[in-house]
């Protein structure tokens, strides 16, 4: 069943993409060079998946490429083409076309060293595994699949064409393309596969962090990212890549119960990629829209990757108290600033950076709110410092309790609704997304009369403080609390 499926949809996807298949074959043939479809875009065919990529080999070589497609593509780029890759925009699609190659990574390079081949059979022997190593020629649209790929994209096995070891020797980014397709598809790898993973991990550390990065943050983003994880951490990927992560697994002491941070970490990344897409719908059905900052796009990279990183800090601060408890003391602000030095190696953006360390920093913010409850200073403070990432905690928080316990979770399941329902009523009240002082900057110095400089900016924190406090004052109350409030500090100013 699954076989005659795969096939009527991978017919069904080449029907629909003719206006591109076919100029571009008969094109290549009629120059005397052969075409195919392949890798990536044929496995998502077979799988009914969207293609807004195509991937095609050839045997011309590149600057034979450039002069077939210089008047048929939209746009072109020949970046890649050190590497045998020709890239190029038609209609819409992002389309790639590499020569038939040989690949492989020096042991101590970084940059792979290329050779051109001339039949298919040959590159496809050399792709990273049997899902990726089918092809479509062109424009006969003859079926290619000489290492039983459709068969392992119907088991769920993720296999290499030839040796695992010598596909992995060839490039180590692959390992971490076999998590992310666990991740993806919810494949499981061959035995010899992950036995390869595990003997070559250390390997990983010629690549790039950009590739890794990359890698990375499409196996957060799949649909098991739990499953990728695990992969990385059993083979030791992830010694070498999210050592945090690894490192969460903590010896457990019979004296000293508590749980398990890392599986702790497993099931909260999961519970996250669950609540992002019901946040999400209910955005969707409020009426929220795309460019709003508390909009929620899924899959959503910042509050996985918070969910898996927000206990890394328990390690470094684990202590066993005489009571025989364990405390793991401002393990979130040392969660945060681990967080941060981790995705700087990786090379993320700036942003991203912020967003993900902020969000494990507040993590704990939330806890006690069900018992002591809070202020309404207390509630503007929570979404104050959470900023446009106030949706994302939301999710952080929610998913970070883990319990078995029912009572338990109820009851900070109760007491997190309530929360964020008094976040709505003063939002209605009192505009919460944007609080902002009575006063501005330029009201403070024509009151004071003060030029600008940091006198400023402490009147401005003290109103903003009392903002928080009190709520909305109006100008002539903020301006009577600002008066009191500076003469107060000119008084203790002439006393010291």
């Amino acid at each position: 069943m699954f076989l005659a499926q795969a096939h009527t949809r991978l017919a069904g996807a080449l029907d629909a993409l003719d206006e591109i298949l076919g100029p571009l074959g008969k094109m290549f043939a009629d120059a005397g060079f052969e075409l195919a479809l392949v890798g990536g875009s044929v496995r998502d065919a077979l799988l009914g998946r969207d293609m807004p990529d195509l991937d095609f080999t050839t045997d011309a070589r590149p600057d034979d490429i450039l002069g077939l497609i210089g008047g048929w593509a939209d746009a072109h780029w020949d970046i890649g083409k050190q590497f045998g890759t020709i890239g190029m925009r038609r209609r819409g699609y992002q389309i790639e076309i590499t020569t038939y190659r040989a690949e492989a990574y020096d042991p101590d390079s970084r940059k792979p060293t290329v050779a051109f081949g001339r039949h298919l059979d040959d590159d496809l022997v050399r792709r990273d595994f049997t899902i990726g190593a089918m092809a479509v020629r062109l424009p006969s649209r003859v079926f290619v699949d000489p290492f039983g790929g459709l068969s392992d994209l119907q088991e769920g096995i993720i296999r290499t064409p030839g040796r695992a070891e010598m596909s992995f020797s060839d490039d180590p980014l692959r390992m971490m393309r076999a998590a992310r397709f666990a991740s993806q598809l919810g494949f499981t790898p061959a035995d010899e596969v992950v036995a390869a993973m595990t003997d070559m991990a250390e390997r990983i550390t010629i690549i790039s962090a950009e590739r890794v990065r990359d890698e990375l943050v499409k196996l957060i983003c799949g649909r098991e990212p739990r499953t990728g994880v695990e992969l990385l951490v059993a083979t030791g990927l992830a010694d070498h890549i999210l050592p945090e992560v690894a490192g969460l697994r903590l010896e457990r002491d019979e004296h000293h119960r508590h749980k398990d941070v890392y599986q702790h970490s497993l099931t909260v990344l999961t519970q996250a990629v669950e609540l992002e897409g019901r946040y999400a719908e209910r955005q969707t059905e409020q009426g929220i829209a795309a460019d709003d900052p508390q909009r929620i796009p899924v899959p959503d990279f910042v509050v996985r990757f918070a969910a898996l990183m927000h206990d890394v800090g328990k390690p470094a601060t684990r202590k066993f108290e005489s009571s025989g408890a364990v405390t793991f003391y401002h393990h979130d602000v040392v969660g945060a600033k681990l967080t941060a030095k981790r995705m700087r190696a990786l090379h993320f953006d700036k942003d991203t950076i912020k967003k993900v360390a902020r969000l494990v920093e507040l993590h704990l913010r939330f806890y006690g709110y069900g018992d002591a409850g809070w202020t309404d200073s207390a509630v503007r403070r929570y979404v104050n410092d959470a900023g446009d990432l106030l949706t994302r905690l939301h999710i952080l928080t929610r998913s970070d309790v883990t319990t078995r316990n029912r009572r338990k979770a109820e009851r900070l399941a109760h007491a997190y609704d309530d929360l964020e329902h008094r976040i709505q009523v003063l939002a209605e009240q009192e505009e919460l997304d944007s609080i902002r002082p009575d006063l501005d900057g330029t009201q403070i110095m024509a009151l004071l009369d003060l030029p600008p400089g940091p006198a400023v900016g402490r009147a401005y924190r003290f109103l903003l403080d009392q903002r928080m406090e009190h709520g909305p004052l109006g100008e002539d109350r903020a301006a009577e609390l600002l008066r009191e409030w500076w003469a107060a500090q000119q008084a203790q100013q002439a006393e010291s």
